[in-house]
């Protein structure tokens, strides 16, 4: 296991950039990914947040482990080629899916916002899981991402005289790079989606 110092940096939702896709039928912002400003194509694991204001086609990624979740909206209905519905219905419902799989989404009731988890398959592994209000956690992984999807919450890292307390509003998001079984304190009415991802094997810095 690594040795390397637990780092933190704090991302706020109100400096990402919105890049508006090709087709036009959405916006993306990039919440973050490795190696940083990696191409489409190239990239080890990306998390972004979507608008979707219009029904249609996902875009194919050969190789890479999808995890999506609804944010805002009504809700998404996101129809694979084999037969498979993924229902999105109500906020932090979750759906997993393999990057290549033909997708075409539906929207139930106009425009969704929605996260995304981007991982490539075979050099990293990603995990989401869904923090309500106050709750005491530990987690292993070489990145942590906290992303608050609702409201607001104040996220402790660390223990005693280490420890370090960030509030989070929605769309913000706490990034711990080398979290070695890093213990986290979270207070407030917010959501967090906590992702963890593994890289298969350590990455250059």
């Amino acid at each position: 296991m690594s040795t390397r110092t637990t780092t933190l940096t704090l991302i706020r939702g109100v400096d990402l950039v919105a890049s508006p896709w090709k087709n036009g039928g959405g916006v993306t912002r990039e919440v973050a990914a490795f190696p940083e400003g990696a191409a489409l194509d190239a990239f080890v694991w990306r998390v972004s947040v979507a608008d979707v204001g219009q029904a249609g086609p996902f875009s194919r990624f050969a190789g890479i482990d999808r995890t999506l979740a609804l944010l805002s909206g009504a809700g998404m209905l996101l129809d694979e080629a084999g037969g498979v519905t993924h229902a999105l219905r109500e906020p932090l419902a979750i759906a997993r899916f393999a990057g290549e799989t033909a997708i075409d989404a539906r929207l139930v009731d106009g425009a969704t916002r929605d996260f995304n988890l981007m991982v490539r398959r075979g050099a990293a592994t990603g995990d989401v899981d869904v923090w309500r209000d106050t709750r005491r956690a530990r987690l292993t992984a070489d990145v942590v991402l906290l992303f608050c999807a609702q409201g607001e919450s104040r996220v402790t890292t660390g223990e005693g005289a280490d420890a370090t307390t960030a509030t989070l509003v929605t769309n913000d998001t706490l990034r711990i790079d080398h979290a070695h079984a890093a213990s986290f304190e979270v207070e407030g009415n917010g959501a967090l989606l906590a992702v963890s991802i593994r890289y298969s094997d350590t990455p250059q810095a």
